[in-house]
């Protein structure tokens, strides 16, 4: 009868420790997905200022535009987490928006080689956080389905594995800005 009890018990230890491991690597491949869309972002914001600077030769005068690009990739490149992350983009994004408008009004600029690499730059970013955010999104699921799953969620409630949060992009904001020519 105690060799019963002992291997239950050994048997129930190796189940509970696999649970445990595979929330640890869903986990760490959340966080590791999170990584690649910031590194997305970061791309993103280290254009920018570029971006401005090549506006701002050909349109001096549109202070307020640029201010508000500064001020929007200020707020992006501190925010916190997926859901503030997600609103700063978006805030980005519609500013991004505004700069391009600035630009149509000056065919010299958009003719300009320089300008015309830095969009075909952001807009290749822009590509790619899409789709790091969709990886994101889907490793998000993966691991709160085994934190919500049963047998699972008993091991993550006692282990402290947390749902997290999907990074969910307003409306547009998967959008490339764009200015036809």
């Amino acid at each position: 009868m105690e060799w019963l009890i002992i291997g239950v018990v050994v048997v129930l230890a190796v189940v509970v420790a696999g649970m445990y491991n595979q929330l640890v690597g869903a986990r760490n491949r959340v966080d590791n997905a999170w990584s690649q869309v910031d590194v997305q972002l970061k791309r993103r914001y280290d254009l920018i200022p570029n971006l401005v600077e090549t506006v701002k030769g050909y349109a001096s005068h549109e202070r307020e535009t640029f201010e508000q690009v500064t001020r929007a990739r200020a707020a992006a490149s501190s925010a916190q987490g997926p859901a503030e992350q997600a609103q700063a983009e978006n805030f980005l994004t519609s500013a991004l928006r505004q700069l391009f408008a600035v630009a149509e009004a000056y065919p010299e600029l958009r003719a300009s080689e320089n300008f015309q690499n830095l969009q075909n730059e952001l807009a290749e970013t822009e590509n790619k956080i899409a789709v790091s955010r969709q990886i994101y999104n889907d490793t998000v699921l993966t691991y709160n389905n085994k934190v919500q799953q049963v047998p699972t969620n008993i091991v993550a409630g006692v282990f402290g594995f947390d749902a997290r949060e999907f990074f969910e992009a307003g409306e547009g904001a998967d959008e490339a800005p764009v200015v036809e020519f």
